[in-house]
C-alpha cells in the first residue's frame, strides 16, 4: 500500500510502506514535522542523560539491539528504543563536532582533541565510554580538496572506537564496543560516494562470495591502503585489529558491538558490521549471564555470539540483494533512520533498486543481482524546510525530531503484499530531488 504525505510546500513525499518480511522486517514509522526548524550538528545537546532505569535496559538490551528485528518496538516507537537511538546518534554527532576543518590548523582533517579528552570536549564526558582508537581513512581516488595540501591526503580522521566503562556496562547489561563514523566532508570522499558501481566485496579470503556486491566507492574508502606510504593501514585493517584486541580483552564478559554512522558513515558502518560477521570475529563469545537475563527463541549458537547492531542515520544503499541476504544470514541487525525527503537515502540505485527486482510481485527480473538494496528495519521521519533544503540530511535535525516525536502525528503501519510499483511517481520523485537538491548535495552528504 502506498501512503502519501504533504507536510512540505513543494516536494512530493510519496513513499512505499512495506510490512514485515520473514527474515528481516522493513517496518516503518513515519513521524511528521510540518514546521520543523533547522538545526546544525553543533546545536544538538551533547550531554547524554541516562533516563532509563538500570534494570529495564539491562534486561531488554538484546531486543533494543534488534535480536527480534525490533518487533513491536518501531510502531509505536518504544521509549527505550527511542532513547538508545538518540544516545548512539549523539556519539555520531561528536565526530562532526570534533573534526577539524580549519585549513590553517595543524590538525586539519583530523580530530581536534586527544583520545582521552575528546568526549569531554564535545560534551559527552559523562557518557560512560572511553575512546580506545581513532580511525583514519584514505581513498585511491587521486583528487585533492581545494586548499588541501598533499600531506593531508595521507588519511582523514573518520571516526573512533570506544568501550563502555564498568559502571556504564552494568547499566547497559553488557560491555558495549562502540564504533562511530562521520559522513562525507572532503572532496575525495564525495567523489567516492558518486562511484555508483557494484563490486564484489571479497572480504573473506576463505570464501570470496562473488554474489555479494557493494558500492565501489564505499569499498575503496573502507579497504584502500593508499596511506601505507605514510605508515597508515587501511580503515579496515585499523578497525579489525582494534576489534580483535578489545574482544580478546573482554572475552570473559558478555558484549555487544554497536556501530553508528551518518550518511557515508552509515555505509562504512554496514560494511564493518558485515565484515566482522563474515570473518566470524563475533562467534563463540562467552555469555555468562545470557541464560539468566534473556529468554528468546534464538538458538543457543546465536545467543553465544556477540550481537552486531548498526544504527544508520540518513544512509545510502550499500550493496545488492546478495549483500542484504548475506547480512541477514549472518545475523547483522540494522536499524535505518531515514527522512523521506532526504535524497541521499535514495542513492545509489535510484531506479534499479529493491523495488524493481520483482515484476508483478512474482517474477524476478534478470538484472536483479545488479539492483541496489537497502538492508534492515526502517524508521521514517518526515521533515523539510524550504528556506534551508540542506536540513533534510542534517543529523541534528534527525535527532531533534526523534526527541520530539511524541508531538507529531504517527501514521499506522501498513502491509504491502504484492503491489505493483508506481514507476511514474518514483521517477518524478527522483528528478525533483535532483532539481531541488542537486546544488546542495556536495555540502550535505
Amino acid at each position: 500500500m502506498k501512503i502519501s504525505t504533504f507536510s512540505s510546500e513543494f516536494l512530493p513525499k510519496s513513499c512505499l510502506v512495506k510490512g514485515n518480511e520473514v527474515k528481516l522486517a522493513t517496518s516503518r514509522l513515519i513521524l511528521l514535522a510540518s514546521t520543523m526548524p533547522t538545526f546544525s550538528h553543533s546545536n544538538i545537546s551533547s550531554n547524554i542523560i541516562n533516563t532509563t532505569t538500570n534494570n529495564k535496559l539491562a534486561t531488554m538490551w538484546r531486543e533494543i539491539q534488534g535480536s527480534r528485528n525490533w518487533e513491536n518496538l518501531v510502531n509505536p516507537l518504544d521509549t527505550l528504543l527511542q532513547e538508545e537511538i538518540i544516545r548512539y546518534g549523539e556519539f555520531v554527532v561528536a565526530c562532526y563536532n570534533a573534526f577539524d576543518l580549519d585549513p590553517n590548523s595543524k590538525r586539519y582533517l583530523n580530530c581536534k582533541y586527544g583520545k582521552n579528552s575528546m568526549l569531554s570536549e564535545v560534551g559527552l564526558g559523562k557518557s560512560g565510554y572511553q575512546i580506545t582508537k581513532y580511525i583514519y581513512a584514505t581513498t585511491n581516488i587521486n583528487v585533492l580538496s581545494i586548499g588541501q595540501n598533499s600531506s593531508s591526503s595521507s588519511g582523514r580522521w573518520i571516526g573512533y572506537v570506544a568501550i563502555s566503562s564498568d559502571e556504564e556496562s552494568k547499566r547497559l547489561g553488557r560491555r558495549d564496543v562502540l564504533i562511530t563514523f562521520r559522513g562525507t566532508v572532503t572532496n575525495p570522499e564525495w567523489i567516492a560516494n558518486l562511484m555508483s558501481t557494484l563490486s564484489p566485496a571479497r572480504l573473506d579470503p576463505s570464501n570470496l562470495r562473488p554474489e555479494v556486491k557493494v558500492e565501489a566507492g564505499f569499498l575503496s574508502l573502507y579497504t584502500s591502503n593508499e596511506g601505507e606510504r605514510f605508515g597508515l593501514r587501511s580503515c579496515r585493517e585499523q578497525l579489525l585489529s582494534e576489534i580483535r584486541r578489545v574482544i580478546n580483552m573482554y572475552k570473559n564478559e558478555e558484549m555487544s558491538i554497536t556501530i553508528g554512522g551518518h550518511s557515508m558513515g552509515s555505509a562504512l558502518a554496514l560494511l564493518l558490521a558485515y565484515d566482522i560477521a563474515e570473518l566470524g570475529l563475533n562467534k563463540n563469545a562467552t555469555t555468562t549471564r545470557c541464560n539468566q537475563l534473556y529468554e528468546s527463541s534464538v538458538s543457543e549458537s546465536e545467543s553465544n555470539n556477540i550481537s552486531i547492531t548498526v544504527f544508520s542515520f540518513g544512509g545510502p544503499r550499500v550493496g545488492n540483494s546478495g549483500f542484504k541476504e548475506r547480512c541477514e544470514e549472518l545475523g547483522v541487525k540494522v536499524l535505518r533512520i531515514v527522512n523521506v525527503n532526504d535524497p541521499i537515502t535514495k542513492f545509489p540505485g535510484v531506479l534499479l533498486n529493491e523495488n524493481f527486482r520483482v515484476f508483478g510481485g512474482r517474477y524476478e527480473v534478470p538484472w536483479s543481482c545488479s539492483c541496489y538494496t537497502h538492508v534492515g528495519v526502517e524508521i521514517l521521519l518526515d521533515f523539510f524546510n524550504m528556506q534551508n533544503p540542506s536540513c533534510v540530511h542534517d543529523l541534528g535535525t534527525y535527532l531533534n525530531l526523534l526527541k520530539s516525536h511524541h508531538h507529531h502525528k504517527s501514521l499506522q503501519l501498513q502491509r504491502e503484499e504484492e503491489e505493483d510499483i508506481d514507476f511514474f511517481n518514483i521517477a518524478k520523485e527522483f528528478f525533483l530531488s535532483i532539481l531541488y537538491y542537486g546544488e546542495f548535495l556536495p555540502f550535505i552528504w
